[in-house]
């Protein structure tokens, strides 16, 4: 899940300015690297699509039927140890990650459903995944984002 949210999370605003950690070459390259990808041209940009179709489906803006293409041919394999049982994902080297995030998302839909949102200040662009009890987290920073929206809420009922 934290690669996930990770992913969701890699194209915030920052001082209003959109910063893409997968859009520069060098960046995207250690992004992929400290997520157990290689980096490559077409990781970054099946990474890219990947994540604006996640994007747009936990906003409630798209369809998982989008995902189709990105999941042609991909399979899951067991693997089956002394201890346990585990699914191996078999794909291209460079679609592994970008296919990766496709079950996370789908086992956070399952397993924690309605939790994972984009935050509700409006300038923000990032997602937070709702770990609290009554499930009513709505930013991804109470420090940042939540402290704004309540101190402009405050200065618009004093003013």
């Amino acid at each position: 899940m934290d690669m996930l949210l990770d992913l969701l999370n890699s194209r915030p605003l920052v001082n209003g300015e959109e910063q893409d950690a997968l859009g520069d070459p060098a960046e995207g390259r250690r992004w992929a690297r400290e997520h157990g990808g290689e980096g490559s041209p077409a990781e970054l940009a099946l990474l890219r699509e990947t994540r604006d179709l996640l994007q747009d489906m936990v906003r409630g803006e798209g369809s998982p039927a989008a995902l189709s293409p990105l999941l042609q041919g991909v399979h899951q394999i067991p693997e089956i140890s002394s201890n346990d049982l585990q699914w191996i994902i078999k794909t291209p080297p460079h679609a592994r990650l970008a296919v990766e995030a496709v079950p996370a998302w789908a086992a956070t839909e399952e397993q924690l459903p309605g939790r994972l949102r984009p935050c509700a200040n409006a300038e923000c662009r990032l997602f937070l995944l709702d770990r609290s009890r009554a499930n009513r987290a709505r930013w991804c920073s109470m420090a940042v984002c939540g402290n704004r929206e309540k101190a402009r809420r405050h200065y618009e009922r004093t003013h």
